[in-house]
């Protein structure tokens, strides 16, 4: 398994784990156990953006780390 590999795994389970959060929470507003308050708490806070420049340096991270050939 190599860098790429990794880091393909890596964003899959990101992905999976934001699938599984948005269907709680769908889960929990359907039933009403949020309260607004919660939900305004939620709504607020700030959200990270992955740019392409996260995703050229995670890359190059990943290179330099693990040499081309992952062997490091």
């Amino acid at each position: 398994m190599d860098h790429r590999d990794r880091l393909i795994l890596a964003l899959s389970a990101l992905l999976r784990s934001e699938r599984e959060t948005r269907f709680a929470f769908e889960t929990c507003i359907s039933h009403g156990v949020l309260e607004p308050e919660t939900l305004q708490a939620l709504v607020s806070d700030p959200v990270p953006v992955i740019t392409h420049e996260d995703l050229n340096y995670a890359e190059d991270f990943a290179m330099n780390r693990h040499g081309v050939g992952g062997n490091a």
